[in-house]
């Protein structure tokens, strides 16, 4: 088999992107679906014990989605066809994609390729032997979002043909930061706990962590009022309460930490072009378990996309 190692100097170029994908009538709409502009964030930190049972289920869901999504990952797909898949899959379960318009976000899900940091648009461009990618799904049902991301490798799923070696490490370092990042979550603990860990973590691998974006708030909304850097900020000291609910998503680069944004106002590369990983779940802080959190993220079966790199 012919592969290709991923490059530093590896550009990813924007492709032609297809027209917006419809949604049912007939399926709840998050608040700014119409109009592509979501209301000033206003809900509680904390969620109710109904708001939880459903976040549960979107949550499972949305696990779900991400796994037919990796399930699609091969040389000469383009990343157009994983958002016409993760779609069509949300609609069918009577769910609402919520990257849809949202502030205007052409797709239904986010597809970041190499040096692509997040919020990648999907497009014509077919992915290639060598490649990682950063799918990042996202679904509202039942008045609740659940949202999930998993970086890829494209061609050899291990990632160990066709792979620089820094790009390997790059990939796995960032999930154990994620991993590090998610143990720290607990009652009395505090959100720079997880900026602390992940940071810390990257550090010693000589990775350096996006600061333009940060984990946030979900529940009712897509984004509340809570931030979740994934580095560490001493006046970030919003202590951990049962049922609070938020994403924990670290972005790591094999270079420099400073993004760009491309014309399109979304895509976020990185300004030296090598490349970025991600890794996402929604958690709630639990008293009811040991580790003191409940990712929320997984199917009905306890699985994920993201069980691959244990």
């Amino acid at each position: 088999m012919t592969t290709k190692a991923l490059k530093p100097n590896k550009v990813v170029a924007p492709g032609l992107v297809s027209p917006k994908r419809q949604v049912p009538t007939s399926i709840e709409f998050p608040p700014y679906a119409i109009s592509g502009q979501p209301p000033p964030p206003s809900a509680p930190l904390v969620r109710t014990f109904e708001e939880l049972e459903a976040m549960r289920k979107t949550g499972a869901l949305a696990a779900e989605i991400l796994l037919r999504a990796v399930a699609e990952v091969a040389p000469g797909v383009a990343t157009d066809h994983i958002d016409a898949v993760v779609h069509e899959a949300t609609i069918s379960a009577g769910a609402y994609p919520s990257p849809l318009n949202y502030k205007g976000f052409p797709k239904s899900v986010c597809t970041s390729v190499n040096e692509v940091i997040c919020h990648g648009i999907p497009d014509s461009r077919q992915l290639e032997e060598g490649d990682i990618v950063n799918i990042d799904v996202t679904t509202f049902r039942d008045g609740v979002h659940g949202d999930t991301s998993v970086t890829v490798f494209v061609g050899d799923r291990k990632g160990e043909v066709g792979f620089d070696g820094a790009v390997q490490n790059l990939v796995r370092q960032t999930y154990s930061a994620f991993k590090a990042g998610i143990g720290t979550v607990r009652p009395g603990g505090r959100v720079r706990d997880i900026g602390a860990a992940i940071e810390g973590h990257a550090k010693k691998h000589k990775l350096s962590v996006v600061r333009d974006f940060i984990g946030h708030g979900v529940g009712t909304e897509f984004h509340t009022n809570l931030a979740i850097p994934h580095y560490f900020d001493k006046r970030h000291d919003t202590e951990f309460g049962v049922g609070m609910t938020f994403t924990i998503e670290p972005m790591l680069n094999l270079g420099v930490a400073d993004a760009e944004i491309w014309d399109d106002q979304w895509t976020a590369v990185t300004a030296d072009k090598m490349p970025s990983a991600q890794f996402e779940h929604t958690l709630a802080v639990s008293d009811e378990d040991e580790s003191g959190s409940e990712i929320l993220t997984k199917t009905a079966a306890g699985e994920c996309a993201h069980d691959f790199y244990e």
